[in-house]
């Protein structure tokens, strides 16, 4: 629609108000009425603030009639005040709030010393190491099927709805778990309330900050990104500390009174987090930005339906290299406490297990939040290849050097902690890649195929690499898990190759108009 601007004396309008008229008024054989210096405004994209300077008072001389008349002059509906206004910080607070309820998950290493213990040496539970790592692997593969729902979903009934399940659901599969009973036949139930039930609540929840956040900040996606899911992150220490040093939570209520205490406390946490998921404004951009022309190997500048991407070579190699740094980073999350107080022991340092503990609640954990921020706000600084490339190579040498590194105190918080920035990465980079080379538009919907690799590592790490070999090889103690964490950097290696040869991909011909 064109506009032009009047300003109104008595019954007449003359240039330069605020009253939006369409030139489709004017008689069908005359041309609209401009008059000299009515400029037509540039866009129409809904800016944070619009402001409109009132020209200096000067003579007006008297206006020839026009053959628009006032009382026909219909302005268009404003738009809802509501988003409009609204500060898109607030958003962000939002979405750390449920992110932090759902790291959760990441505090599952916490529990597994008290669910691994025999019954002959007095535990309660007596599941392997690999029955552990299937619970925590289940539910991160639920957290990703889901996912791929949850973007559909949240593009059909809106971001706040989705959340607010997906916090129900979570808060109730914790809740459901403290009803669990004991010994071996309290695995099945378990993994039902803890790894499918609550990992469709994060599935859910998971998606809508990074949805929300990335169409309120297109000028910031990897730094935004970023802070949508550090509180994941951040979120693994609070949860364990609390069950541990902090709360005593384990020691005081056992593992039943701190699933009911952690299940009430996430439903709370992410049902007030969705009242603040709101999208902005159809075609809104933040005020003084305008989108960056596509490069060459950089943004595709066109929105991929889910269809168009899986179709794309592109897509399988940003699926191929997340599954490997999602291996990595949450076999060490699964196991790194059984590891550590395997190498600790073995190296002759007392406290292993406080030790051990420490270095998965506050060194792995605090930086994978820390590194989620960081890699974000590098990738919008030197681009998301070279920073997938950094990443990997940095996990590669990680990885490889983890094992000698375990066997010491300061040398196993410096190993979680730089392992743990690195797998924070992944969480900026990957939504990030995926919205630059497939678009922002349906960003909810492409990041949850691109997710579904998120779940693939969660299994293949933890449980049959880690849990595999660390069970076939009881015999040879803390030796048994050499061979998982070489795989695991050869790995990191073959995901630099593979971002070395990345580049964007080329709109559909068959559809280059929407």
């Amino acid at each position: 629609m064109n506009s032009i601007y009047f300003r109104r004396y008595g019954d007449l309008l003359m240039p330069n108000d605020e009253i939006d008229i369409s030139a489709d008024i004017a008689a069908p054989d005359e041309e609209p009425v401009m008059t000299e210096g009515v400029e037509e405004p540039e866009s129409e994209v809904i800016q944070e603030e619009t402001e409109v300077e009132e020209p200096a008072p000067e003579h007006v001389p008297e206006p020839e009639p026009t053959p628009v008349e006032s009382e026909e002059i219909v302005p268009e509906p404003a738009v809802p005040a509501g988003p409009k206004t609204m500060n898109r910080w607030i958003v962000v607070v939002g979405a750390i709030m449920i992110q932090l309820a759902l790291g959760a998950i990441y505090s599952w290493s916490v529990f597994t010393p008290i669910l691994k213990e025999s019954i002959a040496d007095g535990g309660v539970f007596g599941y392997t190491t690999t029955e552990t790592q299937i619970i925590f692997s289940v539910g991160l593969l639920t957290f990703a099927v889901v996912m791929v729902l949850a973007g559909k979903l949240q593009a059909k009934f809106g971001p706040r709805k989705i959340a607010l399940i997906g916090g129900l659901l979570l808060g109730t599969g914790y809740i459901a778990a403290s009803f669990v009973g004991e010994g071996a036949a309290s695995f099945l139930p378990m993994l039902i309330t803890i790894g499918i039930i609550g990992g469709a609540g994060i599935g859910l929840a998971y998606v809508v900050p990074i949805a929300v956040c990335m169409k309120w900040f297109p000028d910031k996606k990897g730094l935004i990104s970023g802070f949508a899911v550090a509180g994941f992150g951040f979120g693994a220490t609070i949860w364990v500390k609390l069950a541990g040093s902090w709360g005593n939570l384990l020691e005081s209520q056992g593992i039943h009174g701190t699933f009911l205490i952690y299940g009430i406390i996430f439903l709370l946490m992410v049902v007030l987090g969705s009242l603040l998921m709101v999208n902005p404004p159809a075609g809104y951009k933040p005020k003084g930005w305008n989108p960056p022309e596509p490069k060459e190997g950089g943004s595709s500048g066109y929105d991929f339906m889910p269809k168009q991407m899986l179709k794309t070579p592109q897509f399988w190699m940003i699926f191929f290299m997340f599954t490997f740094g999602a291996l990595a980073g949450l076999m060490v999350i699964g196991v790194i406490k059984l590891f550590g107080i395997d190498a600790l022991t073995a190296a002759g340092v007392a406290n292993a297990s406080a030790i051990a503990g420490t270095a998965m609640a506050v060194f792995y954990a605090i930086f994978n939040g820390i590194g989620r921020i960081v890699w974000g706000g590098i990738s919008d600084k030197i681009g998301t290849k070279k920073s997938f490339m950094a990443m990997f190579a940095f996990q590669a040498l990680m990885m490889f050097m983890l094992f000698q590194f375990g066997k010491a105190e300061y040398t196993l918080y410096l190993a979680a902690a730089l392992i743990g920035f690195n797998f924070g990465g992944n969480f900026s980079l990957f939504p990030t890649a995926t919205a630059e080379y497939f678009g922002t538009k349906n960003i909810g919907q492409n990041y949850g195929f691109t997710f579904l690799s998120y779940g693939v590592g969660g299994v293949i790490g933890p449980v049959f690499i880690a849990g595999y070999f660390k069970d076939q090889g009881a015999a040879l103690g803390v030796d048994a898990w050499a061979p998982a964490f070489i795989i695991a950097g050869v790995l990191c290696v073959i995901a630099v190759v593979i971002a070395l040869m990345l580049k964007a991909p080329k709109p559909p011909k068959d559809e280059l108009i929407q």
